[in-house]
């Protein structure tokens, strides 16, 4: 029988197949769509929106102790998606990598920095034979005000390559979630909090084709201090009251 064309390449991290290619890598990847999950990211004029959906798959499990939403520093926000075991040993490497950069420097660590940095440590994980890619998904958020930047939006993926954008999609639809969100922001600039919030929202239901309870997704965002009601530019997890208002909402404005 022929052997199969991945055999002997899949073995070890560090391997390159004949045809140049890392499969374990490439598994990493594979693992992320399986989790079953589609998650999306929406930058907005002031704003940026971080939208996934929750899935339960035990009815003994408490609801509020599953999250995909994670507050790196009290301004940075982030979205994984893919195994939730790499994804809280990611969000802690994060923390502390953004706690040490305050500690060396006296200032909260960019968000661009801090994707640059999480893809560099991704990248080490496909070099080395004891060590393996994480599967997960990482998107950051903020809102850069000491740069003027405005709203940020990076998404680093397990191979550790990043870049900033202006909408992206994680997960198991992600091509079809990158399509949607292409068809619903052409020609469509500087949108506001709530377009935001709307667009991210219905391009998920579009991508899943149903219509979400508050219970369903989990729905973060970050605010300019300007456009924010408490003045602040954090990083909040919206709760389910706030959810299903938006939900009302959208469907009465359809």
């Amino acid at each position: 029988m022929p052997r199969s064309s991945s055999a002997g390449f899949d073995r070890y991290i560090t391997v390159f197949s004949p045809k140049g290619r890392l499969y374990q890598v490439e598994y990493a990847f594979k693992a992320i769509k399986s989790s079953g999950l589609t998650s999306i990211g929406v930058r907005g004029k002031d704003c940026v929106v971080l939208i996934t959906q929750k899935k339960i798959q035990d009815r003994l499990i408490k609801a509020e102790s599953v999250t995909h939403m994670f507050a790196i520093t009290p301004t940075i926000g982030c979205l994984a998606t893919g195994r939730i075991a790499d994804a809280r040993s990611q969000v802690q490497r994060a923390r502390y990598e953004a706690a040490e950069f305050k500690f060396n420097y006296g200032y909260d660590v960019p968000v661009s920095y801090l994707a640059k940095r999480m893809a560099t440590i991704n990248q080490l994980f496909t070099q080395y034979a004891g060590y393996r890619p994480c599967g997960v998904s990482l998107m950051f958020c903020a809102v850069d005000e000491e740069d003027n930047d405005g709203p940020q939006l990076y998404k680093v993926d397990p191979a550790g390559y990043y870049a900033g954008f202006l909408a992206t999609a994680s997960g198991q639809k992600e091509p079809d979630a990158s399509n949607i969100l292409e068809k619903n922001l052409k020609d469509k600039s500087d949108l506001s909090f709530e377009d935001t919030l709307f667009t991210a929202i219905s391009s998920l239901q579009s991508v899943v084709n149903s219509e979400f309870r508050a219970e369903e997704i989990e729905v973060a965002v970050v605010q300019s201090s300007s456009s924010s009601p408490s003045k602040e530019n954090n990083f909040r997890l919206l709760g389910d009251d706030e959810v299903s208002d938006i939900l009302n909402r959208l469907a009465n404005r359809d």
